[in-house]
């Protein structure tokens, strides 16, 4: 399956470039749902690749079968120019195929060595972890990867998590590694350190196979790029030959619009005021006097590097098992102790970052937990008992009004896409017609129509009078849609702008504490 010198020039690449992944007629099924319809791919030996797609386009699915999770119901796959087929993550993996999964493998009661040999056969007898501890060391000064094979998981960042999960995957010997969303849960640093690693992957003969939905990422990072679509194949190209405009349009099939402009907020009823909040965790002051307050049609954007204390700040709102002096007020009315169930009595939603910890019951269908705040109300349950018909037609009207790509209403939440997960949470928390809305990272992981979605909604619940404190490191986010602009650096609230007021350099800088 060797591709010739000519068809390499034709692609836009230099001669010596040869296919190491190939895939022909690829198709999966789940059921009557087809996933990956006929793929044919390609993609060449020491280049970093990007997979583009909306969230359900097929773009896990088709990793997974290169990776050895899933097996292909039809279709072919050459590996460096064999036919291969894989029964397990192991047997793809001994011929030099890893995957590094957006939600870490990793065992953080264990060091960055244990975890890393974790589940290998051992090589030899006679096999000891401080060899292991050696060979780490050596391949992360080779790599630049900066990993300490002696520490502990548990006090490891996120970054630095995410750097044990790709020496796991050169530790076993990977020349052809795909990464799933790896900048998904990343500082704006530690994605510039990522890049670096990469960089320094590609360099060493390293092919990557880059899925993610920022496009201004995979045009600054990526060679070539393939955009995938309802499950086909749409378009593969080098990247210095298109542009995000033209890859959000391959991979939508359509334009995306810029939010619309509005009319300029008018001060109605304050719904959410917050005087002198300061919060503790584990003795750690993480909140400052906090002071703002929000209206009713009202956005209010909180702008910050992640980590600055924008989630202690939600947590403090709802009585999350933090520490709080201060007071919070919601339509006039103190609330002493705060608490998940007695903001959401006094009409509070919650859209967490994390969907996969705090915002889904993942074994449970769809339809569980889009009623999982009032299922004991009608019609979802009667004389305590749950009506199955009440939650499956509950279920199929927010799977159709907001399309929710799922194989059937009864689906498990865990097993949608990401951006599907995250449309079931918006679904709950606006089917309550909230009177306020925390919303943190509303678009996390989302592809460009998908948070375009996101944000139209979002504008139509401002229309209805809903007040939204918009928490988002995405700071274009925050200035399309924020009607004023709150800037966190330390736990504190260091600037408030009205967003006439507002440019990307100021805020940039105050992100920046300076």
């Amino acid at each position: 399956m060797a591709i010739t010198a000519q068809a390499a020039k034709e692609n836009g690449l230099p001669q010596t470039k040869m296919p190491i992944m190939e895939t022909r007629g690829l198709v999966k099924r789940f059921g009557a749902f087809i996933a990956n319809d006929s793929l044919n791919l390609t993609i060449y030996k020491g280049e970093i690749h990007a997979i583009l797609g909306e969230n359900g386009a097929g773009k896990s699915t088709l990793m997974n079968m290169l990776s050895g999770l899933l097996t292909p119901d039809e279709g072919d796959i050459f590996y460096d120019g064999s036919q291969v087929s894989f029964a397990s993550p192991r047997a793809a993996m001994e011929i030099g195929i890893g995957m590094v999964h957006q939600h870490f493998m990793l065992v953080p009661a264990l060091t960055v060595a244990e975890n890393v040999v974790l589940g290998m056969k051992r090589r030899t007898p006679w096999f000891r972890l401080s060899q292991a501890c050696a060979e780490i060391e050596r391949l992360s000064e080779r790599f630049g990867l900066d990993v300490d094979p002696r520490k502990r998981v548990g006090e490891l960042s996120v970054g630095q998590q995410q750097r044990v999960e790709i020496m796991k995957t050169l530790y076993r010997g990977a020349d052809f590694i795909i990464m799933d969303e790896p900048t998904a849960v990343l500082t704006p640093p530690e994605v510039e350190d990522l890049f670096r690693v990469l960089h320094a992957l590609r360099e060493q003969g390293k092919t990557i196979v880059f899925i993610s939905h920022k496009l201004q990422e995979v045009e600054a990072l990526c060679d070539r790029v393939t955009v995938l679509r309802l499950g086909k194949h749409i378009a593969s190209m080098p990247m210095r030959d298109t542009n995000p405009g033209e890859l959000a349009r391959l991979m939508v099939g359509r334009d995306i619009q810029p939010p619309a402009d509005r009319k300029p907020r008018e001060d109605g009823e304050k719904l959410l005021e917050v005087a002198n909040l300061s919060a503790w965790q584990n003795g750690v002051q993480v909140i400052h006097d906090a002071n703002f307050d929000l209206r009713e049609g009202e956005i209010l954007g909180i702008a910050g590097v992640d980590g600055n204390g924008q989630r202690e700040l939600c947590e403090a709102l709802l009585g999350l098992g933090t520490k709080h002096a201060g007071s919070i007020a919601v339509r006039g009315r103190m609330i002493k102790q705060p608490s998940p169930k007695a903001m959401m009595g006094s009409g509070v939603g919650y859209i967490p970052e994390d969907r996969h910890r705090e915002g889904l019951m993942l074994p449970m269908s769809i339809g569980e937990n889009l009623i999982a705040k009032q299922y004991r109300q009608a019609p979802f349950s009667r004389y305590r008992m749950l009506s199955r018909k009440g939650i499956r037609d509950a279920a199929s009207r927010a799977v159709q009004a907001f399309d929710i790509r799922t194989p059937a209403v009864d689906h498990p939440a865990g097993k949608l896409s990401g951006g599907n997960q995250q449309k079931v949470v918006l679904a709950r928390e606006l089917m309550l017609r909230p009177d306020i809305l925390l919303a943190m990272q509303p678009t996390r992981g989302m592809d460009v129509g998908a948070a375009e979605y996101v944000h139209r909604r979002l504008l139509e619940e401002r229309e209805r009078g809903c007040g939204i404190l918009l928490i988002s490191t995405e700071l274009e986010e925050i200035l399309a849609l924020a009607d004023r602009i709150a800037v966190m650096y330390k736990g504190r609230i260091v600037d408030i702008v009205d967003r006439a007021d507002a440019d990307a350099e100021r805020i940039g800088l105050r992100m920046a504490g300076l």
